[in-house]
């Protein structure tokens, strides 16, 4: 049987998003394995620890649901890459960060915008002929 091309197109999309939170995962684990779990990132707000700490967690979740729960998959991910940007240019405004990260994020955040309307048609066409199929 042939995949439709929105199907695979929505895959690949979804399996680039994938790799890009993997990125974001190694970093963030790279962080919490030298300085632990609970780091200050060198006096940082209380609620910016949580939320950079709680990326090593939910960029990996964003992953699985990318590939298992295909439209919470794309919902998780735009809502990560949207507060990452927005937090973290918050967070420039007042401190010194890493530029190279930084715009990383931003491409990323650009690469979803324009493609999450071609993931989201075969992630929802895909849902509809699994239920047709049941």
């Amino acid at each position: 049987m042939r995949i439709p091309d929105t199907e695979r197109r929505s895959f690949y999309l979804r399996l680039i998003y994938a790799l890009c939170l993997c990125g974001a995962t190694w970093t963030h684990l790279q962080v919490a394995l030298v300085h632990g779990l609970w780091w200050d990132y060198g006096g940082a707000a209380p609620l910016t620890r949580i939320y950079w700490t709680s990326l090593l967690f939910i960029d990996p979740l964003t992953v699985l649901l990318l590939l298992l729960s295909l439209r919470a998959g794309l919902i998780l991910c735009a809502a990560v890459i949207v507060t990452d940007v927005v937090h973290n240019s918050w967070f420039a405004f007042h401190h010194p960060i890493r530029l190279d990260l930084y715009l990383s994020q931003i491409v990323f955040l650009l690469f979803v915008i324009f493609t999450i309307r071609t993931a989201w048609r075969g992630a929802v066409r895909r849902s509809v002929a699994l239920r047709t199929v049941d």
